[in-house]
């Protein structure tokens, strides 16, 4: 899991410039709007509500956009109908991808992400094709200043996760069963630990190593990708090496 907490701290600096460009303000209410409309406005009741709320604070997202996103989706606001949809496909060099999308337009979204695929020399692929390669796992990232590793490992574990990854820049990554996610995080916040965000990933059963430079044209489909406006994530089973991170790092 090295190379995918790694990964998650460069997405993380990449969505503090999302939000100043207000894409990732605009995912985020849209993840609000579609969590508020099948679990109801109540976070306390609605797991997936409370997640993104998470995710929304953590964002500095403002108050007003955040209660007119959870208004609309539970019918107290009028608002674009959202719908979701996993995409399979292929990158360069054979690599897997599921792609989750909200829209309220699917056929202007699956030609959109057919045209990204095919422009990077990769290919749509029927459902099922992919999905199968790729497991559904919690992972949650937190503060680790001042902690000793072997108390956080111990407690994380006690609380229910799976796996901790320890990065070099303060913050830990967590992994738990998609169905514990919730919990675990409860558990650490009520530790005194500072949780940074907390949500459902995909997680490849086996990934693909490839070279610096073919791997950098996978990844620059993957942030293709990411950056159209109804893409909420993307996943792949490409190997995250140090050296293609570090790449990544100066790209």
């Amino acid at each position: 899991m090295a190379g995918h907490s790694k990964w998650a701290n460069i997405k993380r600096r990449k969505s503090a410039v999302d939000a100043k460009r207000g894409k990732l303000f605009t995912k985020i209410a849209r993840e609000l709007q579609i969590a508020a409309r099948q679990g109801g406005p109540d976070p306390e009741a609605n797991i997936r509500l409370r997640l993104a709320l998470d995710k929304a604070r953590a964002a500095n997202m403002p108050k007003e956009n955040i209660q007119r996103a959870i208004n609309r989706g539970a019918g107290l606001e009028k608002g674009s109908e959202l719908e979701e949809a996993v995409y399979e496909g292929y990158g360069p060099h054979g690599v897997a991808m599921l792609v989750e999308v909200l829209t309220d337009n699917r056929n202007r979204t699956v030609a959109e992400v057919r045209h990204v695929f095919s422009k990077a020399g990769g290919s749509l692929a029927g459902a099922g094709a992919v999905a199968w390669q790729f497991e559904r796992k919690g992972q949650i990232s937190v503060k680790t200043a001042g902690m000793d590793e072997e108390d956080l490992f111990l407690l994380a574990v006690d609380a229910g996760a799976e796996d901790v990854d320890f990065n070099d820049d303060g913050t830990a990554e967590i992994i738990t069963d998609a169905t514990e996610l919730a919990a675990v995080r409860d558990r650490l916040a009520e530790a005194g630990i500072e949780v940074e965000s907390a949500e459902l990933t995909m997680v490849p059963q086996n990934e693909i190593e490839l070279p610096v430079q073919d791997a950098m044209k996978v990844l620059n489909l993957l942030e293709n990708l990411e950056d159209l406006d109804d893409v909420q994530k993307v996943h792949s089973n490409l190997a995250l090496s140090d050296e293609l991170l570090a790449e990544m790092e100066v790209a």
